[in-house]
């Protein structure tokens, strides 16, 4: 870990290009934990706190280049990006295991499949939220043929409600959702 932030440092440090070398420094970073086989980095997103924080994100810098190059100042805000990402990352999925619970709570668990119910989380959290057979397909994973069966399914049950644009189908949810898969629980 600490190699990888030191070539994070050395990078935008010595900053190579005209533009992209906080990037290309965070990608560096990235590589360099993965190729170390540290995998759980492949869920941790720094970029995001960062750039929340830029002041400090320079601080470090600044700090290192005043005190003869001493990278405990970077290494210790690296760090500190670290761990906040860590623990967003675990508020993620307790977020997305409760989204769960509730969802299972509210039907018959054998109802829907996990893709629908992938569909049916995101449609109650995000009103408007269009759905096609490409994007399910993208996001699940499978042919198009079986997305095109899960949403053409949760249409014929009146969850999704969808209309054709031109040759595309686009899915959105039923206005009252959350009342008709409670009337579809039998709740």
């Amino acid at each position: 870990m600490l190699r990888a932030i030191v070539l994070h440092f050395w990078l935008a440090y010595d900053h190579p290009f005209v533009d992209g070398n906080g990037r290309t420094a965070r990608a560096l970073f990235y590589w360099s934990m993965l190729r170390n086989r540290y995998w759980p980095v492949e869920y941790l997103t720094i970029s995001s706190i960062i750039r929340r924080h830029p002041k400090k994100y320079a601080r470090a810098y600044l700090d290192t280049e005043q005190d003869d190059n001493d990278l405990t100042y970077f290494v210790h805000y690296h760090l500190t990006i670290i761990e906040q990402s860590i623990r967003a990352f675990q508020k993620y999925l307790a977020k997305k295991a409760e989204e769960k619970r509730q969802f299972s709570q509210t039907l018959l668990p054998a109802m829907f499949n996990d893709r629908q119910q992938t569909v049916l989380i995101q449609a109650q959290r995000e009103l408007g939220a269009v759905f096609t057979y490409e994007s399910h397909a993208r996001l699940c994973q499978v042919t198009l043929a079986t997305a095109r069966a899960d949403l053409l399914e949760l249409e014929k049950l009146g969850l999704l409600v969808g209309n054709r644009k031109g040759r595309r189908f686009n899915f959105v949810a039923a206005s009252d959702l959350a009342s008709r898969l409670r009337k579809i629980a039998g709740r």
